[in-house]
């Protein structure tokens, strides 16, 4: 599947590693302690000041592993009502703004496409995975958001597809364009501790969803005489 803004980290809880690293350290520490008041000259005894210090360190380095859990905890919670939210996109239709777009059961791939201005001419293009051209036609002129859905042939490999907008203005200049991908929400997935939305081959964060529609569900229609 291909990634849409992902972010995050992955592994074993900093907290507990730095938590197990200090109480070694701290049990190492008591021990030569212990050995050097054990062994000190009596004539000259070791100066206390020095194992305040580091005793004072250790305190620091323990409140601040408590901090640290207590984020955790936090981030935890965090994704715990994230993934309770992203619950909510299952089975809709969302928009995010990418060029990229998979292949739907139903054979299609959905875009749209906003035009700062009008144009004199406007080539939308179609391209697979490889780089390769599959479709090509002549888009909208008019400014503002357009639809574009591409009926793939029968047998079109699915895949991730791009699309490419050229524009260019009454002067021949090239027009300013955005393009956004639709798909419908089929699953949710964890990267790296990031909850995301599997849309059609893509993967993207809910953050990054742009609009939200239910999808009706298709009627069959009855027939005259048919109870």
């Amino acid at each position: 599947m291909d990634v849409n803004s992902v972010t995050g980290s992955q592994g074993q809880s900093a907290a507990a590693v730095s938590t197990a690293t200090l109480a070694k350290d701290f049990d190492n520490f008591l021990h030569l302690l212990t050995t050097q008041l054990q062994y000190q000259d009596p004539l000259a005894p070791m100066d206390s000041n020095q194992f305040t210090q580091q005793l004072v360190s250790f305190t620091g380095v323990e409140q601040s592993i408590a901090t640290n859990k207590n984020l955790e905890s936090l981030i935890a919670q965090n994704q715990a009502l994230t993934t309770t939210n992203a619950v909510g996109y299952l089975g809709k239709e969302v928009t995010i703004g990418s060029d990229k777009a998979g292949l739907g059961d139903d054979g299609t791939v959905k875009w749209e496409y906003a035009l700062s201005s009008p144009t004199k001419s406007t080539k939308l293009t179609v391209k697979d995975q490889n780089g390769l051209e599959v479709y090509s036609e002549n888009g909208e002129l008019k400014s503002g958001l357009h639809q574009f859905v591409w009926n793939a042939p029968e047998g079109t490999d699915k895949e991730i597809y791009t699309l490419e907008v050229e524009a260019v203005s009454p002067n021949d200049e090239k027009v300013d364009f955005s393009i956004y991908s639709k798909g419908i929400v089929e699953s949710l997935e964890t990267v790296n501790g990031n909850v995301l939305l599997a849309a059609n081959g893509l993967l993207t964060s809910p953050r990054n969803v742009l609009t939200v529609k239910d999808i009706k569900p298709e009627t069959t229609p009855v027939e005259n005489g048919t109870e």
